[in-house]
C-alpha cells in the first residue's frame, strides 16, 4: 500500500479528518522547507487541532439556534435607545457571564433587544461558552415535549449544561398557570449556575398579569433579579424608521 494511502487509511480509522484533508499540502510544505521530524509532527497535529476547533465552533453555533443576523460589529450605535456603545462593549467582554449574572433587556418593540441578545450569545459561543438562543415559545414547547420526543429531551439536556441561555420575548403573550409553573421550575433549577439574557417588552410588575399568578411571578423574578443588570431601552422602532420599500424613487 502506498505510504500516503496508508496514512489516509489510519487517519480515517482514527477519525483524524484534519490531517487527512491537508496531508498533501503538509508534506509539500515540509519538503519545500526541509522541515525536521519534530517540526513536521507539530504541523500535522496543529492541522488536526484547528480542524476540530472549527468543527466544535460550527456545532456550537448550530445548536445555539441564533437568528440569521446578529453580528454586533454591524450594529448601528448611532441609534440612541438607552444603551451606550461603551456599556455594550462592557457586556461583550462577558465578565458578567463568568460571574453568573443575568442581563434583562427591556423596552418596546424595535429597540434592539433581540439583536443585542443574539449578538451577545454569538460572542459567548465564539469564545467557547455553551450558549443557546430560544424564544419563550420555543423554550416552553421544548419543556412540554422533553418527556415525549428525543429531540426535545436532547435539547433539554443541552440547556441544563449551558453557560448562557437567552430567552427572547418572555411574557410577550399571556400564559397559562401551568406553563408559568413549567418556566419557573426550569429557571429555578438553573439560575445559580447559568447566566440568562432576558428580552421583554413588559415591565416586571406586568409579569404577574401575564402569568395570572402574582406569587409565581414574584418567585420567578426573585430568581432572575438575584444577580442581574436591567437595561431599559427606549425610542422608536428601528425597523419602522428604516422601513424598506420596493420602489426606487
Amino acid at each position: 500500500m502506498e505510504t500516503r494511502q496508508q496514512i489516509r487509511h489510519y487517519c480515517q480509522q482514527f477519525r483524524m479528518n484534519g490531517i487527512q484533508s491537508e496531508l498533501d499540502e503538509l508534506i509539500k510544505d515540509a519538503e519545500d522547507r526541509n522541515s525536521g521530524y519534530l517540526e513536521f509532527t507539530v504541523k500535522v497535529l496543529q492541522a488536526e487541532v484547528t480542524h476540530r476547533e472549527r468543527n466544535d465552533l460550527s456545532n456550537l453555533l448550530r445548536v445555539a439556534k441564533l437568528p440569521p443576523s446578529c453580528v454586533l460589529t454591524l450594529y448601528d450605535h448611532g441609534v440612541d435607545n438607552g444603551l451606550t456603545k461603551s456599556r455594550m462593549n462592557q457586556l461583550k467582554e462577558l465578565n458578567w457571564l463568568d460571574q453568573v449574572y443575568t442581563v434583562i433587556l427591556m423596552g418596546p418593540s424595535g429597540t434592539g433587544k433581540t439583536y443585542r441578545a443574539a449578538g451577545l450569545c454569538a460572542e459567548a459561543v465564539n469564545k467557547g461558552y455553551k450558549a443557546y438562543f430560544r424564544t419563550m415559545d420555543e423554550l416552553i414547547t421544548m419543556l412540554k415535549m422533553k418527556e415525549i420526543t428525543r429531540t426535545a429531551k436532547g435539547d433539554y439536556k443541552g440547556l441544563c449544561k449551558a453557560d448562557l441561555i437567552v430567552i427572547d420575548d418572555i411574557m410577550l403573550f399571556p400564559v397559562e398557570k401551568a406553563t408559568a409553573v413549567t418556566l419557573f421550575n426550569f429557571i429555578n433549577q438553573l439560575y445559580e449556575k447559568t447566566s440568562f439574557i432576558i428580552t421583554t417588552n413588559k415591565k416586571p410588575a406586568e409579569w404577574a398579569k401575564m402569568s395570572g399568578d402574582e406569587v409565581l411571578a414574584t418567585a420567578l423574578l426573585d430568581r432572575l433579579l438575584y444577580r442581574c443588570e436591567i437595561t431599559n431601552l427606549s425610542g422608536k422602532s428601528y425597523r419602522i424608521q428604516n422601513r424598506k420599500t420596493i420602489f426606487s424613487d
